[in-house]
């Protein structure tokens, strides 16, 4: 019995394995835009195998972190391996219990692992997109509240589980930009993307009013050095380069020279934030918390 029990957590483990590298190898052609060329995919496909194979093992040992330990343990597993340095600026802002919105800039890569262990709490559920790399996470996609933003049912069924965790006295993680933004130690327009936030945190602040919202800002997650890579010229579109220097992050162990900074400021009550006139005031304001938090992530702490 204990040796067919073994064998099936080996085989689900291999699986996972399998799954990650197959996703990985997808991600890695798409950010140099070598998923064009179909007549050499073969080749490419086994050139990419191994980075991608080391990638997924750190994935999967990340995930199983998160099963035994929680979020925190597993952000902390990632920063040390992707991040020259961490630190948490306005830790004593956090409320370790009770009901929490936060709301947050999201520059990508180690982003919302920062936010994990700033926050320090085992009930934060994130808010996520869909994505085929998350559902093979198992034990992180546990913690996730996805929603599906090309359908007005997924929005609500997402937006309802967000408020039954809330009135539960659980902490929320929400991205309002729902999309990758500048990182503010290597754009200098970073507060220009906060203007585009979602109007669903004003929703949040409304059907939760006993939660408090946490503004935060993350910095210090996309490599400078990285981004001067020459291969980058190729890339026009500012938002592609910044995924291949991502991608170049994972790959070279030279450019995860990042000093990873989460900034928190005061929280606010919800009901404080319900009461202003409309949505888009409760967004501005929220936005104007998080802009000098930007300021604060460039720097020492």
């Amino acid at each position: 019995m204990r040796t067919a029990t073994a064998g099936r957590v080996l085989s689900a483990e291999a699986e996972q394995l399998n799954l990650l590298t197959r996703n990985n190898i997808k991600d890695l052609l798409a950010a140099f835009k070598l998923d064009r060329f179909h007549w050499a995919r073969g080749l490419l496909e086994i050139l990419c195998w191994i980075p991608a194979r080391r990638f997924s093992r750190q994935i999967a040992e990340f995930d199983q972190l998160v099963g035994e330990r929680g979020l925190p343990a597993g952000g902390s597993y990632i920063l040390e391996r992707f991040a020259r340095s961490f630190a948490v600026i306005g830790a004593e802002h956090a409320p370790a219990e009770g009901p929490l919105i936060v709301v947050s800039n999201h520059p990508g890569m180690a982003d919302a692992m920062g936010l994990w262990v700033g926050l320090a709490r085992q009930d934060l559920r994130i808010i996520a997109a869909e994505r085929p790399l998350l559902r093979a996470v198992p034990n992180t996609s546990a913690h996730l509240i996805y929603v599906d933003e090309q359908s007005a049912r997924g929005r609500t069924t997402a937006l309802r589980a967000a408020v039954a965790h809330l009135r539960r006295g659980g902490a929320l993680l929400t991205f309002p930009a729902g999309r990758i933004e500048p990182d503010p130690t290597v754009r200098p327009n970073a507060a220009d993307s906060l203007r585009d936030w979602s109007p669903s945190v004003a929703l949040l602040a409304r059907l939760a009013p006993d939660a408090l919202l946490l503004p935060a800002a993350v910095g210090g997650v996309i490599s400078a050095s990285a981004m001067r890579n020459p291969a980058l010229k190729f890339f026009r579109d500012q938002k592609e380069r910044d995924w291949a220097a991502a991608t170049l992050q994972i790959l070279i162990p030279a450019y995860r020279d990042v000093n990873t900074r989460v900034a928190f400021g005061a929280p606010l009550p919800a009901s404080a934030l319900a009461r202003l006139d409309g949505q888009q005031a409760i967004v501005q304001a929220l936005a104007e918390q998080v802009t000098p938090l930007l300021e604060r992530v460039k720097g020492d702490p």
